[in-house]
């Protein structure tokens, strides 16, 4: 803003190693993020501002979603409340409630602390001194919702705001009264000499400053830990009241007011007592609509499972909004049922105007046009950070169509307003993302969201790409294990079933594990269970990969298949004469395979193969002339008889050694169609 510079400086020393323009560096983050949603922005002149342990050292850095922010190496346990549990049945927030949850999480962490194991000794004892504590919410938006209350708006500032000081203000009570009444245990001298480096001091003869039950860094940071308790407290007096229910205003001033006495008294028991984190995991397990701090991404919305898939998640206090509002259950099934076809609210019959803010989300969805200005989250996150001890996981979600202009603005705005760190996402900029407002299988969502390809196969009937769906098994399915041997070389093959009896996947086990061997035949696994998976016929599969040829390969003691000339071969071969109707088998082969194979070997009835594939042409002749009076065999079946008769007398044939034209089976030898020569005969 004033048009100065800014130096980066050498992580070892401090020392200054380049200047740059301060607007420069600006916009280059701003272009980062506008590609990929990368970095975030902190600010650390606010950051530590409100830092409790100002005496001991800076705050130099926060955890990767920035809602922890403390002393190096030290560590954090986190727990969050479900706002949406502490209503009364009439629907109105039941504070006492909320009070109770505060004072019961909190505890339960602080337990933790002396319970909990730390990757390095220096953080568990950083830990130990400082105890810093991670309590927050989940659930915001859908609360807001369910009260009728825009999240873009005053009123649901107000509400946040006072919500989130009850939060702190009663940890950091339940906090002191902790501190009052714990008795520390003897330490020994080590952990004694650790404690007090932590504070900033020797160790004293005299242990009278550990009776007290507030963490051992405490002695030294009490005034910075009181001005900002004091800060908490004073931002209370700026929310709008207007806004918000009288005994929820009044009891955020009662429990700061509390915490505050209470603390001059005894201290605290943690440095920190409160962060907003981002809930996505938890928020499922606690049946949440929305996660953290955050609005919901959109009224009905579609996440990416792990393993391939999609869950569609439509949010449920729709209707209990509606009700809040005043619309008769019959209106608030009208509406609820168009939700459910169109993905959107926007539009819905009896819906009024001036309602449609209260439902409202990140993201434009799909068949809609509303959403949140950006703005709007970055004064959410300046209505409740005053009254948290750490910082807030939040995305600022900001539309496709956002400039990096805008994206400047944004991290503007809210170091003005106080926000300690601040993430952005411009919609689509990562080739990924968990949650979208589009089923992402294809289907038109609305003008400009598919992709129209003219005469092209896999198409939908409305012209949209088709896309592959993966079938995958139930966790618990039947199979069936095949021992084979190949010329001496022993394995299994374990096939998984769908319902029906049909495979879904294969397992392959050759060799010892970490060996080439071993190594392919997952690969092969893996491959043909995808494309079974994907829906690729096992017809398909088998006439590829039946009777491929390359070593290792020999007769084998399965009767239905004498002679495998390769261990995919065997496979393929087996897999269809197992899982495929008769007439979708591979055909016998008629070289290396069978009784003919071994009378072939043996010198005997040399002339058996050639005759079989004589009568076999005369067969395919015949099937395509057919008989007088009769039709002939459609055109694509005599060249299907065709291909399978090449095939057959070239199956195991080998690459002539003149022209490198692949020969043709001749009786017990091979000749080459192209030049002449003959192989294996004398």
């Amino acid at each position: 803003l004033k048009h100065g510079e800014w130096q980066t400086r050498n992580v070892s020393d401090g020392s200054v190693s380049n200047s740059y323009k301060a607007e420069d560096v600006m916009k280059a983050i701003a272009e980062s993020a506008w590609i990929c949603g990368d970095p975030g922005m902190q600010f650390d002149t606010t950051i530590n501002k409100w830092h409790t342990c100002k005496v001991t050292d800076r705050i130099h850095a926060s955890n990767p979603c920035s809602e922890y922010m403390f002393l190096n190496d030290s560590a954090c346990n986190l727990a969050s409340l479900n706002l949406m549990k502490f209503r009364r049945e009439d629907g109105e927030f039941d504070v006492e409630a909320y009070k109770h949850g505060c004072r019961i999480l909190i505890t339960a962490q602080e337990i933790i602390v002396d319970n909990a194991s730390y990757p390095t000794e220096t953080i568990a004892r950083n830990s130990h001194a400082y105890r810093p504590l991670g309590l927050g919410y989940a659930n915001l938006g859908a609360l807001l919702m369910s009260r009728g209350i825009a999240y873009d708006s005053d009123a649901g500032r107000a509400l946040a705001g006072a919500l989130t000081a009850i939060m702190t203000g009663e940890a950091y009570h339940q906090s002191a009264i902790v501190a009052r009444d714990h008795v520390l245990p003897v330490m020994n001298e080590e952990d004694f000499a650790a404690a007090a480096q932590a504070r900033r001091r020797e160790p004293a003869s005299d242990r009278s400053y550990y009776d007290h039950g507030a963490f051992p860094g405490h002695p030294p940071n009490a005034e910075s830990m009181m001005d900002v308790m004091r800060m908490h407290r004073s931002a209370v007096d700026q929310i709008d009241d207007r806004y918000v229910p009288h005994n929820i205003i009044e009891a955020a001033k009662k429990c700061l007011d509390d915490a505050i006495a209470l603390g001059e008294k005894h201290g605290y028991r943690n440095a920190q007592a409160t962060v907003l984190a981002p809930t996505g995991t938890i928020g499922f397990m606690m049946d949440c609509d929305t996660t953290g701090v955050e609005p919901d991404i959109a009224i009905v919305k579609y996440k990416s499972l792990v393993g391939g898939g999609l869950m569609k998640i439509v949010n449920n206090t729709v209707p209990e909004a509606l009700s809040r509002l005043g619309y008769p259950p019959e209106q608030v099934k009208e509406i609820i049922a168009y939700i459910d076809q169109h993905d959107t609210i926007e539009g819905a019959p009896e819906l009024k105007d001036e309602h449609l803010s209260v439902f409202d989300c990140a993201f434009k969805p799909a068949n809609g046009e509303r959403s949140i200005h950006y703005m709007g989250h970055v004064k959410m996150m300046a209505a409740t950070q005053p009254f948290i001890s750490g910082a807030i996981s939040k995305t600022v979600n900001m539309p496709n169509d956002t400039t990096t202009e805008e994206i400047v603005q944004s991290y503007v705005e809210s170091w003005r307003l106080g926000v300690k760190a601040i993430a952005i996402y411009r919609d689509g900029s990562k080739r990924t993302q968990p949650l979208s407002t589009k089923r992402g299988d294809g289907e038109t969502e609305g003008p400009g969201d598919t992709v129209t390809i003219a005469g092209t196969s896999g198409l939908n009937a409305n012209g949209t790409v088709r896309k592959p769906v993966r079938r995958k098994l139930p966790d618990e399915r039947k199979s069936i294990t095949h021992k084979f041997s190949i010329a001496g070389h022993e394995g299994y093959i374990t096939v998984g079933m769908y319902e029906d009896g049909s495979p879904g996947e294969i397992f392959l086990t050759m060799s010892k594990e970490g060996s080439t061997i071993s190594g392919l035949m997952d690969t092969i696994a893996t491959m043909t269970s995808l494309a079974l998976q994907y829906g690729v016929p096992l017809e398909t599969l088998v006439t590829k990969f039946a009777h491929t040829r390359f070593e290792p390969s020999g007769y084998t003691p399965n009767a239905g298949i004498r002679f495998a000339k390769s261990i995919p071969d065997y496979i393929f071969r087996w897999l269809g004469t197992k899982f495929l109707p008769k007439h979708e088998q591979p055909e016998e082969d008629q070289g290396l395979n069978g009784e003919a194979a071994t009378d072939a070997l043996e010198g005997e009835n040399a002339k058996k193969p050639k005759a079989k594939a004589d009568a076999i042409q005369a067969k395919s002749t015949a099937k395509a002339s057919g008989p007088a009076g009769t039709k002939s065999a459609s055109p694509s079946r005599t060249v299907a008889d065709h291909e399978r008769q090449i095939f057959e007398l070239q199956a195991d044939a080998p690459a002539c050694a003149d022209c490198g034209a692949l020969m043709v089976r001749n009786g017990a030898c091979y000749k080459c169609l192209n030049c002449g020569s003959v192989f294996g005969c004398s």
